[in-house]
């Protein structure tokens, strides 16, 4: 693998550790089984390609971008909070209706950003390469994600909302209020996966409404590898598991598609991630028979 793959791969998976850090809020402290975010990653490029190329700054199109996707995973959960609509139910409804509203905002299929200004191409220095400069400023922008995550998770709002996922019927009799804590917590998930949409968008140039197609597959990819690899119950190193999840399914996909002899090409990125979700579905199982052989 070259040094331009590698760097690529490297900023592609830094960008689905914010997907990845979203989708572990929903399905594994919420216990919300959310389809949302596939009409919200490519709802958060939408918004943001759209002002980008109409003008705006590129700072405030992204703060557009993850305001849109907190606003479509709040009405996810309202769906299911104040309508009873069952939960994957309501995430398929949201998901089907972004596509239509994604290709409202866009007015095409599709919006380029070759020649317009980005997050990126303004915090460029010079003498840099853009291809080396991208990851830098993603892995800061994730770090910073999950270091607020992780204090937010931390207070007493956070506890509330990872009991309101864990027990809700112990939380209701303690006094939370689980409903809108369920609510502010997948609108916190859709917006980090927007706010990964847009940093998408900007970094490959442009926005497409297909782009967002299997984006909850690789979010729940990352989450199992990363907890395969990285198995603890502290918060700071599951979501740090998560980030590593998203990073290593990357390689890997970079890693086959660029190995000759293997002769996969890129058609070939779904049977990849099936193999992998596979895979890191039954390294615990495996690990637990060898742990119990030795004993």
């Amino acid at each position: 693998m070259s040094l331009f793959s590698f760097m690529g791969a490297l900023e592609i998976g830094l960008i689905f550790g914010l997907v990845a850090l979203g989708v572990m809020i929903s399905f594994r402290l919420l216990r919300f089984p959310d389809l949302t975010v596939d009409g919200s990653f490519p709802l958060g490029a939408a918004v943001a390609a759209t002002l980008i190329s109409a003008g705006c700054n590129p700072f405030l199109a992204t703060g557009a971008a993850v305001l849109a996707g907190a606003l479509a995973g709040l009405l996810t959960a309202w769906l299911h909070v104040r309508l009873r609509i069952m939960e994957l139910l309501a995430s398929i409804l949201v998901m089907i209706g972004l596509y239509s509203i994604n290709l409202r905002i866009m007015g095409r299929p599709n919006v380029p950003l070759i020649t317009d200004p980005t997050v990126f191409t303004l915090l460029q220095p010079a003498g840099i390469s853009d291809y080396l400069m991208r990851p830098l400023l993603l892995l800061i922008v994730v770090v910073v994600c999950k270091g607020l995550l992780d204090w937010f998770l931390g207070t007493r709002t956070g506890l509330a909302l990872r009991a309101s996922g864990a027990n809700p019927r112990m939380a209701r009799a303690q006094g939370v209020n689980t409903g809108c804590l369920v609510m502010g917590g997948m609108a916190l998930s859709n917006a980090l996966v927007a706010l990964a949409g847009a940093l998408f968008a900007q970094a490959q140039g442009g926005a497409d409404i297909s782009m967002g197609l299997g984006t909850i597959v690789i979010g729940l990819a990352a989450v199992i590898v990363g907890e395969s690899i990285l198995p603890s119950r502290r918060l700071a190193l599951a979501t740090l598991a998560v980030i590593l999840g998203a990073m290593i399914y990357r390689f890997f996909i970079a890693l086959a598609l660029n190995t000759d002899f293997i002769g996969l090409q890129a058609q070939d990125l779904n049977l990849v991630t099936a193999v992998l979700v596979t895979f890191a579905l039954v390294l615990p199982r495996l690990r637990r028979r060898r742990g119990g052989k030795r004993n």
